[in-house]
């Protein structure tokens, strides 16, 4: 392993601690803001907006987390670099919450047919990725089971 090898890897492992922190005390503070708002009533799950919030602040953990899991892929030697693929899902995931959490009332329809078109893009993008990934693999298999 090269110096930037493992320079790289030591760097996706303090970034990989830092964001574990990060999610822990995010989630942390969830519990203790959302959990006595939520048995005193002073929050309704079922109010629209109060639900957008709440997922919202989900999704974000969720984002969080599954961007943690792609830099822990670099620092337990699994990946040489954050894969393309994983940003995207990453991304798509990202764009999936701004449509959870959107203003109908204050955001205009250019603005969410951007979006969409985004969202659209992105989609193509994984399905052809996961394709290419799908197609290198069956060609691995076989030349496996000829050999």
């Amino acid at each position: 392993m090269t110096a930037y090898e493992r320079l790289e890897h030591v760097v996706a492992f303090l970034l990989s601690a830092i964001i574990a922190m990060l999610i822990a005390l995010a989630l942390i503070q969830l519990f203790v803001r959302l959990v006595p708002l939520l048995v005193t009533g002073a929050l309704d799950p079922l109010d629209h907006e109060v639900f957008q919030r709440l997922f919202g602040m989900v999704m974000t953990l969720l984002i969080a987390m599954e961007f943690k899991h792609s830099i822990v892929r670099v620092a337990m030697r699994r990946g040489s670099i954050v894969q393309v693929k994983t940003v995207v899902l990453i991304a798509l995931l990202a764009l999936s919450r701004k449509f959870v959490i959107l203003d109908t009332a204050a955001t205009g329809p250019a603005q969410v047919g951007a979006l969409a078109f985004a969202t659209l893009v992105l989609g193509i993008v994984y399905w052809l990725l996961r394709e290419r990934d799908d197609r290198v693999s069956s060609e691995e298999r076989a030349q496996l089971e000829q050999g």
